[in-house]
């Protein structure tokens, strides 16, 4: 691919992706502050930052440290809360596989549940060849960036950001706004519906399974509702 056509793909996702990262800012705000509330130093907050690029899972993880648990239990709730990521994988490998390995790790290392979202829309919505790498680093770059810098502010802003700035309560409005739009059939209705139902019924489970179950119900629930509806289809052509 042509550097040419591969500008234009790039910024469209980085397009795509700036106006989620409002979400994303004060949960990064967030964890930098719970870090050094815990005791960590800014070069451990940031390296830890670095290593593992999952806002969720280092939050967990940082409560984890904060109640002296076991670093077995973190890094197992740390691969279970992540799992998502491998259904992440599987969907968006039949556009992105061809590539090699000098692309793919990268590719592998920035991806986010805003990347995913976005790259599966946009992916969905027709053939885009080979643009497709350049468009998902457009929307994945800008997000490692600004997750690293958020932390960052965080980690020096410390104590002195006070609770009363609510700063979570954009985190929910940013997923909520990739879910909408994604929504373009009975499967992924069906999906979306068991996932938020099974998530908020699933919310008290220990080392945040209830992630976990709402990701895998909703992904069943999606394929079951899909399988059934070819059923249909097949019965109702069947002279």
């Amino acid at each position: 691919m042509s550097h040419q056509g591969a500008m234009p793909a790039f910024s469209e996702g980085a397009r795509a992706v700036l106006p989620l990262m409002t979400g994303m800012l004060p949960f990064g705000l967030i964890t930098g502050v719970t870090a050094i509330g815990i005791g960590m130093s800014p070069a451990d907050a940031m390296g830890m930052t670095l290593l593992f690029y999952s806002g969720s899972a280092q939050m967990v993880v940082l409560q984890l440290m904060h109640s002296g648990a076991l670093p077995l239990t973190m890094v197992v709730t740390a691969l279970v809360i992540n799992l998502r990521f491998v259904m992440y994988s599987a969907a968006l490998a039949p556009h992105l596989s061809n590539l090699p390995r000098r692309k793919t790790w990268p590719l592998a290392f920035v991806l986010s549940d805003q990347a995913f979202a976005l790259c599966s829309l946009k992916f969905g919505a027709g053939p885009v060849g080979r643009s497709a790498f350049a468009y998902y680093m457009g929307t994945a770059l800008p997000m490692w960036v600004g997750w690293n810098l958020a932390v960052l502010a965080g980690v020096y802003l410390g104590a002195g950001i006070p609770q009363s700035w609510s700063l979570g309560f954009a985190i929910p409005l940013s997923f909520l706004a990739l879910l909408v739009p994604s929504i373009r059939n009975p499967a992924m209705l069906g999906a979306a519906v068991a996932g938020g139902a099974l998530a908020v019924l699933a919310h008290d489970l220990p080392y945040n399974l209830g992630l976990l179950a709402a990701s895998l119900g909703g992904v069943i629930s999606g394929l079951t509702i899909e399988h059934l509806r070819k059923d249909a289809n097949k019965a109702a052509q069947t002279p």
